[in-house]
């Protein structure tokens, strides 16, 4: 029995994945669709019946979530396409450090302090309302597929 196979995993990953396939046809405006391998909101969406014996498709217009960028994609309707999952959280901005990462604390008091201020309107909002005003803020930060963004500020409530 000495030579027994020991399994060694270097991850202890959930094994949940970032995105879900969805039929083309059950995708709706202002949802979400990975397109070219990022996360995109839908801003416009339109089907095409095509010839005697062809299949509908789907035009997408979309909006990287993270980036801003318009992407478009054509796919059959009865094609499966990447829904990636997406969640927008709320965090109390206690700090901006140095080189411009923001500390944030959840509603339990866990601390996250990896998201960088983004280079945008958002950005410079949150550091007017931060440094200048001082006021307290809450950020809203949009996570999908590994990648996350601060999305807004607000004044907290007193």
């Amino acid at each position: 029995m000495a030579d027994e196979v020991q399994d060694h995993f270097e991850s202890a990953d959930a094994g949940a994945s970032s995105t879900y396939p969805m039929q083309c046809s059950a995708l709706r405006k202002n949802g979400h669709v990975v397109i070219k391998g990022r996360p995109c909101k839908i801003v416009e969406m339109s089907t095409s019946k095509t010839g005697k014996h062809g299949h509908a498709k789907v035009h997408l217009v979309a909006i990287d979530i993270f980036t801003g960028k318009k992407l478009e994609d054509l796919s059959p309707s009865t094609h499966n396409m990447d829904v990636p999952h997406v969640t927008r959280r709320e965090y109390q901005l206690i700090d901006i450090t140095d080189d411009d990462f923001l500390s944030l604390m959840d509603d339990n008091g866990n601390t996250k302090d990896d998201v960088k201020i983004p280079d945008t309107e958002i950005g410079e909002k949150i550091g007017r309302m931060f440094r200048e005003e001082e006021k307290d803020c809450n950020v809203i930060i949009l996570t999908s597929m590994g990648e996350e963004t601060a999305i807004e500020c607000k004044e907290a409530p007193k």
